[in-house]
């Protein structure tokens, strides 16, 4: 017989700071951990826990691994190094308990496990008695070189990769044999580093980066840094010669003129995992973000966005400012919940772009996950054959026109997806709906009502036309009512098949 199931080790790299840099895969090791590990020096802040704070959740075991002794002196019989071997060997001992109860343990390290990482201490002393997976990240030298726009190596050269403990004499070395470098561990070492790029005839040519991807990245000449202001989150770059010197991000000529759009993408109805790759991506890469607040509320902040609220029923002046933004040059995320295209955003920023004064900015919709899949979807599949979606909204069309499209579509005998279901400016008219569709349609036709479907206050119900309450339903809800065809099966699922009764 084999013994009990141990816990899974994971050394998840996060990459240089932005929380955006971390991997898909590490952001879901992460959320799904039973136990998160992160390093910090005596003051206990970690900066590992700061990247990863955005994919935690509640209830997970934190284990704060504080260091004794980072760069000041010890008492320990052993000096330093004896210190700090103590602390690993009781670090990966905590670690251990945790993995032989069972639970996965994920240690954070910035940038990636084993480059430069206290991971890889943990590593040494767990990973031959348990299941272990380490997950690479984005490296601060990676990082650096896109803060400053600056490849590092082209064709044949030669990356080579230091760290500022070494004397001056030996980085001097390094430095004037080699095409290209990154010197890290700067902080209290920045003046030896210096003095070995001026020895070596390169700090002129030479870059300095701080924090790089984060919100407090600075990047100048290496030549021009005040040691005094150098933190250990920095380090030394020196670009491929053959590159030149060419405008990074934070020397973009103002001068010439962007190219802005307008991409008007759809969130899903609920949770962050119903919203696509695509819609992410555009997301990430928006300068600002446009749309309704509650919306807006429910994509990550980011420090270099500016975001733009408003009110539910300005859209077009909400389209019209997000094509404004993107004609001067910006890249807009107009933000919709569910699909963008289903009674959303998308046809009003498109209404307000055929204005002249639009006529040259470029407008995109990405598709998202709409209320009625969704809702669907938590009770089997009712629009499995023919469906109508319309809206009870009387906003933007008159009462008389709703209640004729409903009694065409029941006539027609397909499912029907009712967005917009009651408000309360308009409390009865879902009661006028439902007297509507009993005029063709049977007492006992399925109704399902999905409420806030995705969501922290999910509730789904099954029950007939006959038997709905319309005053259990708000604009939060979705109501999807059945043709004569759907049915309720005996484990409780409720679908409309594919083939109609009346298919020969």
């Amino acid at each position: 017989m084999s013994g009990p199931r141990t816990g899974r080790l994971y050394g998840v790299g996060l990459g240089p700071g932005d929380p955006e840099l971390v991997t898909v895969k590490a952001a879901r090791l992460i959320a799904a951990a039973d136990v998160v590990a992160f390093h910090a020096a005596q003051h206990g802040r970690s900066v590992a826990r700061g990247v990863a704070a955005p994919y935690l959740r509640a209830g997970q075991v934190e284990e704060l691994l504080v260091y004794p002794v980072t760069t000041g002196t010890t008492d320990h019989p052993g000096g330093y190094q004896g210190a700090i071997d103590e602390f690993y060997e009781a670090a990966a001992a905590r670690l251990a308990a945790h993995l032989d109860a069972g639970r996965d343990v994920v240690v954070l390290a910035e940038g990636d496990p084993f480059f430069y990482g206290s991971y890889m201490h943990m590593h040494k002393r767990l990973a031959h008695r348990y299941p272990t997976e380490v997950v690479p990240g984005v490296t601060s030298v990676s990082g650096a070189a896109a803060a400053v726009g600056r490849p590092l190596v082209e064709r044949d050269e030669v990356l080579t990769v230091l760290p500022g403990t070494l004397p001056a004499e030996e980085l001097a070395e390094w430095l004037a044999t080699t095409d290209s470098a990154a010197v890290l561990k700067l902080g209290r070492t920045f003046g030896n580093v210096r003095e070995a790029f001026d020895a070596a005839g390169v700090l002129d040519r030479a870059l300095y980066v701080e924090r790089a991807s984060t919100d407090r990245q600075r990047t100048l000449p290496l030549a021009d840094v005040d040691p005094a202001t150098v933190p250990y989150f920095s380090l030394a770059l020196l670009p491929s010669p053959l590159t030149g010197p060419t405008p990074g991000p934070e020397q973009h000529d103002e001068a010439v003129p962007r190219t802005g759009e307008v991409v008007v993408v759809g969130l899903g109805p609920g949770r962050r995992a119903w919203t696509t790759p695509e819609a992410a991506e555009a997301l990430a890469a928006a300068d600002d973000l446009v749309g309704y607040g509650p919306y807006l509320d429910r994509v990550p902040a980011n420090p270099r966005q500016t975001r733009y609220p408003s009110d539910n029923r300005v859209e077009a002046e909400r389209a019209a400012h997000a094509l404004e933004l993107a004609r001067s040059g910006r890249r807009v995320a107009v933000v919709s919940s569910g699909d963008p295209g289903v009674f959303a955003m998308a046809a009003a920023v498109l209404e307000v772009a055929e204005r002249p004064e639009y006529a040259g900015v470029p407008v995109r919709v990405l598709p998202g996950l709409t209320a009625a899949q969704a809702v669907a979807a938590r009770v089997g599949a009712p629009l499995g054959h023919d469906f109508a979606v319309l809206s009870l909204s009387d906003v933007r069309k008159p009462w008389d026109v709703v209640v004729d499209r409903l009694r065409h579509a029941s006539a027609a005998d397909l499912v029907l997806a009712l967005y917009n279901p009651r408000s309360r400016a308009r409390p009865h008219q879902l009661a006028e709906a439902q007297a509507v569709l009993l005029e063709g349609r049977k007492p006992d036709t399925v109704v399902v009502v999905g409420r806030d479907v995705g969501g922290p206050e999910e509730r789904v119900t099954v029950t007939t036309l006959g038997e709905f309450d319309p005053e259990t339903v708000d604009m939060r809800c979705c109501v999807i009512v059945g043709s004569s065809q759907t049915r309720v099966s005996r484990a409780g699922a409720v679908y409309s098949p594919r083939t109609h009764s009346d298919a020969s």
